[in-house]
């Protein structure tokens, strides 16, 4: 394996944890405010 090799699978080894976590991060929190915003209170 190349260096670039190498190096490009080293970048992608230790940004794929910290994508995971936000990301699921972000889209539980997106379904919490979708289902949220279907039981407000729709009068006021």
């Amino acid at each position: 394996m190349s260096t670039m090799e190498s190096v490009i699978w080293h970048v992608l080894g230790y940004s794929a944890m910290p994508v995971i976590i936000l990301g699921g991060f972000a889209v539980v929190a997106a379904l919490c405010v979708w289902i949220l915003s279907l039981w407000k209170d729709k009068e006021v």
